[in-house]
């Protein structure tokens, strides 16, 4: 009987003593809880107003919400009594496991999320980089897929695009396309620059603004060379590109001017 009156004495005292911190604590708990839902709502309605791309938004959610729920528990734990310089180290030592054996995935996250921060390319951009030339096909967390000219796809992880030398065709909303046309030395110089002139602006893919250029580059060893530049859109370079070339070619046959070829000349002396 005494014995039980003891234990009962200790569990009142307990109680007396516990009771009030672990009351706080839930009641931190739950306020805690609440305020970390309502600054991820909060976050997430200032994502959707920014350019932040939506890719991005559930991890910088998910990302902030576990580390504000990580150190919600540590506070309350601590009020509760419980030493949390151990928990505290125990977390440490786990994250630094964790990203020692996915430091190439962490890198290319990283690298990811800097991508998609900052944009130096969109999907649909074509661009060069790592070696590969290609169209944006996908900005994923983990890597980009680009599709090569000749539609085969590329997987780059973000991390090494990230680090890297990047050559975007489309940031700009204009691109220069350069021509190099030789006619023979014997030819009307005038009239060959006026031809390349008016091929180039009859197209209506070229840019009055900037305005064109054609003139003579080069006095080569068998011709003398045109520099002919033009601006258009991204979108239309490469057509702009190869449809001069032809007509060049078939506006040079049909008015007379001639495009040399090189050629050696090979004397023979009989002893």
């Amino acid at each position: 009987m005494n014995n039980l009156m003891v234990y009962k004495d200790k569990i009142i005292e307990m109680m007396g003593k516990y009771a009030p911190k672990l009351l706080l604590a839930i009641l931190t708990l739950l306020m805690g809880l609440w305020i970390i839902r309502t600054l991820v709502r909060l976050l997430e309605k200032g994502l959707r107003k920014s350019n932040v791309d939506e890719s991005l938004h559930h991890f910088l959610k998910s990302g902030i919400s576990i580390l504000l729920k990580v150190l919600l528990l540590i506070s309350v734990a601590s009020m509760v009594g419980i030493q949390t310089t151990s928990f505290v180290a125990l977390i440490g030592a786990a994250s630094f496991a964790v990203g020692l054996a996915l430091q190439g995935s962490l890198a290319n996250f990283a690298g990811g999320i800097l991508i998609l921060l900052f944009k130096p390319f969109k999907v649909g951009d074509f661009i060069e980089a790592q070696g590969q030339t290609g169209t944006v096909r996908q900005i994923q967390v983990f890597s980009t897929i680009l599709n090569t000219l000749d539609n085969k796809q590329v997987v780059i992880p973000n991390g090494n695009l990230s680090n890297g030398n990047i050559v975007n065709h489309f940031a700009e909303s204009v691109r220069r396309v350069d021509w190099t046309f030789g006619i023979g030395y014997n030819d009307d110089l005038k009239k060959a620059k006026k031809i390349l002139s008016g091929i180039i602006a009859n197209d209506t893919r070229t840019l009055k603004d900037p305005k064109p250029l054609v003139a003579v580059a080069e006095l080569g060893d068998s011709s003398v060379n045109f520099t002919v530049r033009a601006w258009c859109r991204p979108e239309d370079y490469w057509g702009l590109f190869f449809d001069i070339q032809e007509k060049v070619k078939l506006t040079f046959d049909a008015e007379g001017i001639s495009i040399p070829f090189p050629q050696t000349d090979v004397h023979v002396f009989q002893a």
